[in-house]
């Protein structure tokens, strides 16, 4: 039975996998610090497959620890998500964002070379693609990040590269995610940020249950069917399982396995107001202000490459999305 180390594996998408993961028959270790997750979201997998991954509270910038795990356990691929993921507070504290996401990672296929577990699965971001205006967005287009956090999945996806150019016997897959969104099915994980939500599903389910008082839309004056901002929203549990796809196909492929992971659907900013009024039954109070710096009309994938590579596409509607995700809010957070 194969053991897939998950970094960063108690987050939000992380979890997610996990599950996927034992459900295949996989074995899994976890690895994570708990910045920005909690250690309840075992007990949350373990009620859904029956099964508690092995875990460890260690932070990947340990090298020690790292080395420990990795001797501890025979390790044979890596599903690589730690790290810190906020757009607006990497322009504020990039020197933690660089810390924590590029140091990181370097420090992890350090200790992967030494063990010579020499296979990865890198979670990176259509923030790569920077201010696009053209939709959608294939793998080919050009690659540019506008701020820290982007940066930095821009240049761990570089590095990836040279080190498949370096020694070919790595076998390494990069998946590029639009907007994950929803939570599982049973209600029992999902995505629970600390603080205020930077997006929006979460932000809309606070305001659905009452703990914020309106959602604030920036812009309402794009051009699109409603004159706010269309992006391509995934439902997490699609998204887990393009990672398990990745895992199968990137040892028979014969480079670096990059790939988009979206539905190549766009939903504006009202018409998931619209879904989530229609999944939780409440009114969705909203004020527009004006555009954000950066945004853009409209950003949705061309998934075609990853349903040819992959055998993969997303399965989950918009209506799916808002009702896993009210699910969640309103069973467990409430």
């Amino acid at each position: 039975m194969k053991k897939i180390l998950l970094t960063g594996g108690m987050g939000y998408i992380g979890s997610h996998v996990c599950i996927e993961l034992i459900k295949k028959g996989y074995e899994v270790v976890i690895v994570d610090n708990l910045c920005n997750s909690s250690i309840s979201v075992l007990e949350g997998i373990k009620k859904i497959t029956g099964l508690k991954p092995v875990f460890y509270e260690n932070d990947i910038r340990d090298k020690a620890a790292l080395l420990k795990i990795f001797n501890t356990h025979s390790i044979s691929s890596v599903i690589h998500f730690a790290g810190l993921k906020s757009l607006k507070e990497s322009v504020d504290e990039p020197i933690n964002y660089y810390d924590n996401n590029l140091i990181a990672t370097i420090n992890l296929l350090q200790v992967m070379k030494q063990i010579n577990c020499k296979s990865i699965v890198f979670s990176s971001s259509a923030t790569v693609y920077g201010k696009t205006e053209h939709v959608p967005i294939s793998e080919n287009a050009p690659l540019s990040a506008s701020n820290p956090y982007g940066q930095s999945k821009l240049l761990i996806e570089r590095l990836l590269q040279d080190l498949y150019i370096s020694d070919n016997k790595w076998n390494i897959a990069i998946l590029r995610y639009f907007n994950p969104a929803g939570a599982h099915g049973s209600g029992l994980i999902g995505e629970s940020p600390n603080g205020i939500p930077n997006n929006l599903f979460p932000y809309i389910s606070k305001v659905a249950n009452g703990k914020l008082s309106k959602l604030i839309i920036f812009g309402n004056d794009y051009d699109t069917h409603d004159g706010t901002g269309i992006r391509d929203y995934i439902h997490v549990v699609d998204l887990a399982k393009g990672h398990l796809k990745a895992l199968e196909v990137m040892h028979s492929y014969s480079k670096v396995l990059l790939v988009n992971l979206g539905t190549g659907q766009g939903y504006s900013v009202l018409d998931v107001v619209k879904g989530f009024e229609k999944a939780s039954s409440k009114k969705i109070p909203y004020e527009f202000a004006s555009r954000r710096e950066g945004d853009v009309a409209k950003c949705y994938a061309d998934p075609s490459l990853s349903f040819k590579l992959l055998n993969w596409r997303a399965e989950s509607t918009l209506d799916q999305m808002c009702r896993d995700a009210w699910n969640w809010e309103n069973t467990y957070l409430n």
